[in-house]
């Protein structure tokens, strides 16, 4: 019997969105076992800490687990191709949402391809409902007052509203 195809989709996911959860979807389906790896990357300055951001994705993965698919969150601090390795993972998966994504996660490849051959890099555009999606916009829209439901879950709307009501209540103490 073969050995499990393990995947690996890397991300800050500052919040996760349904664009992440559109490649997570189908990535599950290539893969036998997905890990969602969490970067930390303090370099961002994201709003939620790591293992907040773990938790978010943790609670869009269950339906998937319930489904049927093999998928789980790890929060990982290091070069991504050791991340990977430590996993066991044959494949890393990257979404790109247009052109201006390509030339970065093209370099990108190409060094982890350097810095370990056995690991392949797979792209998978975004969904046409997706492509605009960020979490940076996501952010601001929902930082400004603007609706956001189209653009995260239901769990992830109310956890941005409350973040964005905490600093909205300092911001005026």
């Amino acid at each position: 019997m073969a050995a499990p195809r393990i995947g690996v989709y890397p991300g800050t996911f500052d919040p996760v969105t349904n664009g992440h959860f559109d490649i997570i979807q189908r990535a599950c389906r290539m893969v036998d076992h997905l890990i969602v790896g969490v970067a930390s990357n303090a370099g961002k300055g994201p709003l939620y800490t790591t293992d907040e951001r773990v938790a978010l994705v943790a609670g869009e993965l269950a339906t998937l687990n319930q489904q049927g698919f093999s998928v789980e969150v790890r929060p990982f601090d290091q070069l991504l191709m050791k991340f990977a390795m430590d996993c066991g993972a044959s494949v890393i998966i990257r979404g790109l949402r247009a052109v201006s994504d390509f030339e970065y996660e093209f370099q990108m490849a190409g060094m982890n391809a350097r810095l370990n051959p056995a690991i392949d890099t797979v792209f998978l555009m975004a969904s046409d409902k997706h492509q605009f999606i960020s979490s940076r916009f996501v952010k601001e829209i929902g930082r400004l007052g603007g609706d956001i439901s189209q653009f995260v879950s239901p769990r992830v709307a109310a956890s941005l509203q409350s973040r964005f009501d905490a600093e909205r209540a300092t911001k005026g103490a």
